[in-house]
């Protein structure tokens, strides 16, 4: 950003200079950001993955950088005046009507707010310097429709997958063209036999003509409609060496969902308008949260910005209290809920005891990892907050007693608020430990083989849990288990894995302690199931799908495959639940 900037001559001109700068400073951001989403179609034609990794962590990196830039400019440009709030309310006026017809205008609100949020350290939400109107409808402004490509039935369903997959072709050529076509005319007759009889008929299929790219998949997002009725519409295409293929059709809300979730990386869509494929998934997806939607499309920033919204609005509408989480207490940070809402509230703990050898500033380094690393499905998005207030009233008396012995530092009283001065806040899912004592044993025996999973999943994404413990892993409603607590997470390569050595003498396997060195970062994956408490039933079926994660040498292999760089990737599909063709 240009710094040297003729000094306006007069307060107005000075007000409507600096709500230019802002508008032109998120232009300028939104630029950026579009052309490395643009990137994604050049590194998928070329498989070029370690690129796409490291474009992922580019645009994620992008906001703060260019916030933090515009506020050094807004203090450059207004001297003394930088804190005025008179001042920049007036501006936010201006700022307010320079946008008001531009697309997405609701981005540039949340950037103005970000950098009157930095520069003033505001303790909640400041209206005469921030656009947070908590009654407003993110998509009330949104009144065009995102652009698709629609293909009517003209008799046989296998000529519209053709006209399909003819306009989405790529430099590189599809490995075999008719046969992709079949397999997705065949997959929608397949669906369409096994529907209700007033639903076995298609009318169109309507695709949103921009392509969906995440890591090495590139994905046609859209909606069958039939008379009365729609459904979801995903194809997942892969690039292999020897040309494009059609990986996976989901055809089902719960694939389709788990393919957006909020534990999978953002994806790379380039559009002109998020707003129209947010409304567009809407219709496909309507229990997902708005916000979540505008995260992974890429959008953190107004995700989050949804997310205070909506809680802020069922603050109003709700009288229940915050209460601290089900499940056990963890030891580096507290978590709390409000039960009529699906998100759970963490934030440090002032102290952490002996057995954790960790500093605050750790736990921050591994939620940023995690913020950047690729999630693979097993981790969950945390988001963010500083400075928020709550109502100390709608806090029950037990968690009030536990924020104020174990977080004064972070938690302040003012009046008749709570001031949170850090927070991270993530969807909320049932703890394994409780999921595993309630569930019919069916679902339980799933838990525990989607638990072994989620390991299996983290480890070849470079991630190592740390503690394996059943009470840091939730389940979603869809039956996926997640990894949520952050604060051992390290990466695979960092481990030493050991094989636990043999006692030379009978009395050195019944001491407390070992009898041999442990490094540090060193691991013995044989004593994991030591610690996991599961039943006889339930480890027998953990043992018979995962045993060799209990090995040392399992990890070593995956910690080799890591270092030549090998790209090991997890599918946000199941191949056990949706039909899966990479063997073409």
């Amino acid at each position: 950003m240009n710094l040297t900037v003729a000094q306006p001559s007069s307060r107005d001109t000075l007000v409507q200079d600096c709500a230019q700068l802002l508008v032109d400073a998120f232009a300028d951001y939104n630029s950026d950001f579009r052309a490395v989403t643009q990137r994604a179609r050049q590194r998928f034609e070329a498989r070029d993955w370690r690129g796409s990794q490291k474009d992922a962590v580019e645009r994620i990196e992008l906001y703060d950088k260019y916030v933090q830039g515009t506020v050094e400019l807004m203090r450059h440009r207004l001297g003394d005046d930088v804190h005025e709030r008179a001042v920049w309310s007036a501006i936010k006026r201006r700022f307010d009507a320079i946008i008001d017809p531009l697309p997405d205008s609701e981005f540039t609100k949340t950037f103005f707010s970000s950098v009157t949020r930095k520069t003033f350290g505001t303790v909640g939400v400041d209206p005469a310097i921030e656009f947070v109107a908590l009654d407003l409808d993110p998509l009330a402004s949104t009144h065009t429709h995102v652009e698709t490509r629609r293909y009517p039935v003209r008799g046989d369903i296998e000529l519209l997958a053709e006209e399909l997959l003819a306009d989405y072709r790529f430099r590189t050529p599809y490995r075999n063209f008719e046969r992709s076509v079949k397999m997705v005319s065949d997959e929608l007759k397949a669906r369409l036999a096994s529907n209700a009889p007033g639903q076995r008929e298609i009318e169109s299929i309507e695709v949103i003509k921009e392509v969906f790219y995440q890591m090495t998949r590139a994905y046609l997002v859209g909606r069958v409609n039939g008379h009365g009725w729609t459904a979801p519409f995903v194809v997942a295409l892969r690039n292999l060496e020897s040309g494009v293929v059609v990986d996976a059709i989901m055809l089902e809300p719960g694939l389709v969902s788990i393919l957006f979730s909020f534990t999978r990386s953002y994806f790379h869509v380039d559009l002109a308008h998020v707003g129209e494929v947010v409304k567009f998934l809407k219709t496909m997806l309507p229990l997902k949260p708005v916000s979540e939607l505008f995260t992974v499309l890429g959008r953190a920033k107004q995700g989050k910005t949804e997310r205070y919204r909506e809680l802020f609005k069922h603050l109003q509408l709700s009288e229940d209290k915050f209460v601290l989480a089900p499940g056990e207490r963890g030891l580096v940070m507290i978590c709390f809920t409000l039960p009529s809402f699906d998100v759970v509230f963490k934030l440090i703990r002032d102290k952490f005891p002996y057995q954790k050898n960790i500093l605050r500033e750790d736990v921050l380094s591994k939620y940023e990892l995690v913020f950047k690393h690729d999630r693979a499905g097993r981790l969950v998005d945390a988001q963010e907050f500083r400075r928020i207030n709550f109502p100390k009233a709608r806090f029950s008396a037990d968690l009030l007693a536990e924020l104020e012995k174990e977080a004064a530092r972070t938690v302040q009283v003012e009046g008749d608020e709570l001031v949170f001065d850090h927070m991270y806040v993530e969807r909320r899912m049932t703890p394994l430990n409780l999921y595993l004592r309630e569930a019919p044993r069916e679902l339980a025996a799933k838990a525990v083989i989607e638990y072994g999973q989620a390991i299996r999943d983290l480890a070849v994404t470079n991630i190592f849990p740390g503690d394996l413990l059943l009470k840091n892993f939730g389940v979603t409603r869809h039956g996926r288990v997640i990894f949520y607590d952050y604060d051992e997470l390290c990466l695979v390569t960092e481990c030493r894995f050991r094989e636990i050595p043999q006692a030379e003498h009978d009395e050195d396997e019944m001491r407390a302690d070992a009898w041999f060195y442990v490094g540090e970062n060193d691991v013995f994956p044989e004593t994991f199931i030591n610690f996991l408490g599961f039943d006889p039933h339930l480890k027998q079926v953990f043992l018979d799908a995962h045993a060799e994660i209990l090995t040392a040498e399992w990890w070593r292999g995956i910690q080799a495959r890591l270092r030549e760089g090998e790209l090991l990737e997890v599918l946000p599909y199941h191949r056990h639940r949706v039909r899966v063709f990479s063997s073409l």
